[in-house]
């Protein structure tokens, strides 16, 4: 007889090889081939990485910035609710794919009786001598309502829900390539803040000493109230800028510690731009679109697509019969001392099924609403795909443009500060009005503050299109 149970649950393990869902294929890309074309990487430059082969401490070339990331990956708040993410999900795929084999449990159990008409009979073991009580002792092995999956229902949910868990785990990949990106760039951004902190200083020096001159000249008879008021005012401009400047740089500090989930210690702090690059400057020009399906975000969702997929095959299965089994295996006797004696034993096997007949439409809404999340998942995968192709573009377009930019704003920085320093001369010497000089300060201090920021733009450009085409896991 254990032959004929082993056999029957067996047989219904065989059967279960049914699968509803439809095939699954991935739809196709909504974008161009390529991304947009732009001037290849200039000669004398290393051949063009693959940023989601490359690794960000490969990438980040500036030792400060790279401890700053460290530190930010192993603090980041929000990083670590990701992994917390993660876990719940690898928890809850574990739960659903227990489902697929049976749930084997040992009972014992004893039931102590008294029935007086029993007391009219001989002793038996484990009665009370005319007492008419009886201690009766079990114990056994089984499975309770293990459902049968001929048709793919607990599988289809349990592809679902191991989908939801890789999801979740791209979703924690998208979290660090974004706070990798988010503290790259804060870190940049507090340098080009910093710099503009050490013009807005330097020129308020060179300001007040103007107003000095123009203050003595005044004094002298040789200048106007009305160029001692335009020198103030250039000379307050640049303090107003000084505390702009130093409000800017104490609030990239806060955002530094914020990234970095603790406070960024004090020499991991930018001082400023400096004269070398703190990224890798060889990233590609041009790229097929399929490239974009390594990013974190883009995987995330196709495994979301796939999820849906899997939860079709089930709705779907419930339009068939549901078979479950319950079977047991145990030994039963009237007293303790008799419990695995010869002739205890006994075994039980009970199937059971039920097919649905009138459900008032349940089951085909239940598939309807699946089939409609999945289209609706297959409308996210293409917008996702649409967003990365358009943020690729766009840092492509102005990685085409921004060395162009760079070139043209040193040129007129180093211009302006060749102005400057000739309507000065002239100006003391007297050849000159005070409004020259006066228009050179200011064409130099904006022409100063704009090659900060072209500079900072580059910067961020490099890290924007590197976490674009999906680098920042390594």
């Amino acid at each position: 007889m254990k032959r004929s149970a082993f056999l029957a649950i067996s047989a219904g393990l065989l059967l279960a090889g049914c699968d509803l869902a439809p095939k699954y294929i991935r739809p196709g890309l909504p974008v161009p081939a390529t991304t947009p074309a732009n001037p290849p990487v200039a000669a004398g430059i290393r051949p063009a990485i693959v940023p989601a082969d490359t690794a960000w401490r490969d990438f980040f070339v500036e030792d400060r910035l790279r401890d700053l990331l460290a530190l930010a990956i192993e603090n980041n708040r929000d990083l670590q609710l990701a992994v917390a993410n993660v876990g719940q999900a690898r928890a809850l795929y574990r739960v659903q794919r227990a489902d697929l084999l049976p749930t084997v449990a040992a009972s014992g159990g004893a039931t102590y009786q008294k029935n007086p008409i029993g007391a009219v009979g001989g002793v038996g073991a484990g009665a009370a001598a005319g007492s008419g009580r009886f201690d009766i002792y079990s114990a056994s092995v089984g499975i309770s309502s293990w459902e049968i999956d001929l048709f793919g229902r607990v599988r289809n949910l349990t592809k679902a829900a191991r989908e939801q868990y890789f999801a979740s785990e791209e979703n924690r990949n998208a979290a660090q390539t974004a706070l990798i990106a988010e503290t790259a760039s804060a870190w940049l951004t507090m340098a080009a803040d910093q710099e503009r902190l050490r013009i807005a200083r330097d020129l308020e020096q060179a300001f007040g000493k103007t107003l000095e001159l123009t203050r003595a000249r005044f004094r002298s008879g040789i200048a106007s109230e009305l160029e001692v008021r335009q020198a103030q005012t250039s000379h307050d401009q640049a303090r107003s800028d000084i505390a702009a400047a130093t409000t800017l740089v104490a609030q990239d500090q806060n955002a530094l510690n914020l990234l970095a989930g603790t406070t960024v210690p004090a020499a991991l702090l930018p001082d400023s731009l400096g004269e070398r690059d703190a990224t890798l400057d060889s990233l590609p020009a041009e790229l097929p679109s399929d490239v974009l399906l390594r990013r974190p975000d883009i995987a995330a969702a196709e495994h979301q697509l796939r999820a849906g997929n899997a939860n079709i095959g089930a709705a779907r299965a419930a339009f068939f019969p549901r078979i479950s089994l319950t079977a047991a295996l145990g030994t039963t006797s009237i007293g303790l001392s008799n419990l695995f004696a010869s002739g205890s034993d006994f075994w039980s096997v009970a199937p059971s099924a039920s097919l649905p007949i009138f459900d008032f439409g349940r089951n085909s809404g239940n598939v309807a609403y699946a089939r409609a999340s999945y289209q609706a998942l297959v409308a996210q995968y293409e917008k996702a795909v649409q967003q990365a192709f358009r943020e690729v573009a766009d840092a492509l377009a102005r990685r085409a443009t921004i060395g162009e930019q760079l070139g043209a704003q040193r040129s007129l920085a180093e211009g302006a500060r060749a102005g400057y320093r000739l309507s000065n001369a002239r100006f003391r010497a007297g050849i000159d009005p005070f409004l020259t000089t006066l228009d050179a300060q200011r064409t130099l201090y904006s022409a100063e503050q704009g090659l900060v920021t072209t500079r900072l733009q580059r910067g961020l450009n490099a890290v924007e299109l590197y976490r674009a085409l999906g680098g920042g896991l390594r």
